[in-house]
């Protein structure tokens, strides 16, 4: 499979490319500078910034599936980026998509009708990242693509363990943390079973 991954340098996504190498797929990744990556074989970088469209582009060309891993900033990068992607994928007739998002857009167990990052069950002081997240996940819905949204609690670093539970737009009950292993592995073994296209899945242990 020829996989194409936005954010394929951060503390995720540098692990679902890991996966995707030792599995013996063709990963082409956008990088903003190509000294960054160590060279590896299956692995081919595209220089560029995910906000641009022309970028974009040129890495999903070929590819038979995206994964974003991208994090939010103090900007609306995760937005843009979103949107270029959804373009590329239609141009390059692309349908489906795995992106890395946060329990914060999951539904809210305690206030019906609200997210948890709207809700009680949030401890957040900025909303802003969410929200970013939120409006992603938004973009998906209302396009034509075969998306999943994967949602993880708090995510410190840490290696695979297997032992994760995940729930279908909600956070597992009493999930409070999980790994960026664990998240990394998940993300990319539903890339390839795509058993939960449409959803949101939370994931904590």
């Amino acid at each position: 499979m020829n996989i194409a991954i936005f954010g394929g340098t951060g503390r995720t996504g540098s692990e679902i490319v890991r996966h995707a190498l030792q599995d013996g797929h063709a990963v082409k990744a956008l990088v903003r500078r190509l000294n960054s990556v160590k060279p590896q074989k299956g692995l081919t970088l595209v220089q560029g910034d995910a906000r641009d469209a022309g970028a974009v582009e040129r890495l999903i060309a070929g590819a038979d599936a995206v994964i974003s891993a991208l994090s939010t900033d103090t900007t609306t990068t995760l937005t843009e980026a979103t949107t270029a992607m959804i373009a590329g994928m239609k141009l390059h007739g692309v349908s489906r998509i795995v992106t890395i998002g946060t329990a914060g857009i999951l539904e809210s167990r305690t206030e019906p009708g609200k997210l948890r990052y709207q809700s009680s069950e949030s401890h957040r002081k900025s909303t802003f990242a969410a929200e970013e997240h939120q409006r992603a996940c938004e973009m998906l819905r209302a396009s034509p693509l075969e998306w999943t949204v994967v949602c993880p609690t708090y995510l410190p670093d840490g290696e695979a363990v297997g032992s994760y539970r995940i729930e279908r737009d909600y956070l597992p009950i009493d999930g409070q943390q999980i790994s960026t292993g664990d998240t990394a592995a998940f993300a990319y073994a539903e890339l390839l079973e795509q058993e939960h296209i449409g959803y949101r899945v939370g994931i904590a242990y």
